[in-house]
C-alpha cells in the first residue's frame, strides 16, 4: 500500500512554503523568540502577533515594533486587524514590503477587538467582510490570507458564506478556527466545519483548533479535511509539536524531547528573549514559557513559582540548569 505523503509544500499565490505546517499569530506570545524557536522546529510560515491598522497609520511606534522580524524567520506574514476597509489598505500599503504574506483577522473573540468593531464582530457583517478583502486585495502585492472563525455564536454559524466571500474577492487562502466568538477557547472545536467548507474551495484551508498533537493533525490531513495545519496552543512550550508532525511522512514517529532537550531549548528561548527585549522585560516576558515548558514534569509546580519570583537573567538561567539539566531521580 502507498504511504500518503501528508507533509508537502504548499502554495499561498505567488509564495511557495517548504511544507504544510504554520505557526499561528498569537497575540502576548510569539514574537521574534518564540518564532525562531518554532521556526527551527521546522515551522514553514511565522505570522506575527495581531497588529493594529488604526496603530501602523498614526505611526505608532509600540505597533511598529511588531512589524519588526529577523531576516531568519523569512517566509514571515504579519496579520493585521481592523474594521475600516481603507484603513486597512493604507495599512497594508505600508507594512507590505516587509512581509512575505499579509493576513486580515476577522476571528478574535477578545472583547477590547469586539468592541472596535474588529476581529469575529466582522463575522456579523458579510457585506462589511467583502469591502475589506476587496480594498486589501487592491493595495496588496503579496499573497493575502484571512483568519476566520465558524461565526458569531451557535445561532450564527455563517463560515461558508464568509469563506466564499473571502475566496471570491481574491484573498489565497482562508484560515479557520471552528468555533464561535462566544465560544471563545472553550469547548472544542468543531473540526466537522472543515469538512463542510473543503470542497466548496478552491483555494488553500488552514485549519486552526485544538491541534495538541501529531496524532490531530494527522487525522485532519489523512481525511482531508484541510490542505495546512496551524499551530497556536498547542505549540505553548512544544515546539517538537512541529517536528512531530514534521515526521508523519515517515514511519515511526520520534522519541519524545529529554529533559535535558527541553532544558536546551527553555535557555535558547530565554536568551533570545533577553536579547530582543533587554534583560528585565526579557525575563518577565519569558516567565510564561517556561511554565509551560515545565508542564508535565515532576516538581513543575515548584519550579512555576520559583520562575514567577525571579527577577534575573542569571536566576533564570541557574533556575532552568537545577531543574532540567541536572540528575534528577
Amino acid at each position: 500500500m502507498t504511504r500518503s505523503i501528508l507533509i508537502q509544500p504548499l502554495q499561498l499565490g505567488s509564495l511557495i512554503l517548504q511544507n504544510n505546517v504554520i505557526l499561528a499569530p498569537m497575540a502576548g506570545v510569539n514574537n521574534t523568540a518564540c518564532r525562531l524557536i518554532h521556526k527551527r522546529a521546522g515551522a514553514a510560515l511565522l505570522y506575527s502577533e495581531m497588529i493594529s491598522a488604526n496603530g501602523l497609520i498614526r505611526a505608532g511606534s509600540k505597533t511598529w515594533e511588531l512589524v519588526d522580524h529577523a531576516e531568519e524567520e523569512r517566509p514571515f506574514a504579519l496579520q493585521l486587524f481592523g474594521d475600516d476597509p481603507a484603513v486597512l489598505a493604507e495599512a497594508v500599503r505600508r507594512c507590505q514590503d516587509q512581509a512575505d504574506c499579509i493576513d486580515i483577522n476577522m476571528g478574535c473573540p477578545v472583547r477590547k477587538v469586539i468592541r472596535s468593531g474588529a476581529g469575529s464582530a466582522l463575522l456579523r457583517d458579510p457585506a462589511k467582510v467583502s469591502r475589506i478583502v476587496r480594498a486589501v486585495r487592491q493595495a496588496c502585492q503579496r499573497p493575502l490570507t484571512i483568519k476566520i472563525r465558524s461565526g458569531w455564536d451557535l445561532q450564527q454559524l455563517n463560515f461558508a458564506e464568509i469563506a466564499t466571500i473571502v475566496q471570491d474577492e481574491g484573498a489565497d487562502a482562508l484560515i479557520l478556527h471552528p468555533r464561535t466568538r462566544c465560544q471563545g477557547f472553550g469547548g472544542q472545536a468543531n473540526w466537522n466545519h472543515f469538512a463542510i467548507l473543503r470542497p466548496h474551495l478552491q483555494i488553500p484551508l488552514i485549519a486552526s483548533g485544538d491541534i495538541f498533537t501529531a496524532e490531530a493533525a494527522r487525522h485532519l490531513l489523512t481525511q482531508q479535511l484541510c490542505d495546512a495545519v496551524m499551530i497556536g496552543r498547542g505549540g505553548y512550550g512544544n515546539p517538537w509539536l512541529i517536528r512531530d508532525i514534521l515526521a508523519l511522512n515517515h514511519p515511526a514517529p520520534p522519541a519524545p524531547p529529554s529533559l535535558a532537550e527541553r532544558g536546551q531549548t527553555a535557555l535558547e528561548h530565554l536568551e533570545l528573549n533577553c536579547q530582543l527585549l533587554g534583560e528585565r522585560q526579557g525575563c518577565l516576558d519569558i516567565r510564561k514559557h517556561l511554565c509551560w515548558y515545565a508542564r508535565g514534569i515532576d516538581g513543575a509546580s515548584d519550579f512555576r513559582l520559583q520562575v514567577n519570583s525571579c527577577q534575573s537573567l542569571l536566576q533564570l538561567r541557574h533556575l532552568i540548569h537545577h531543574f532540567f539539566l541536572r540528575d534528577r531521580p
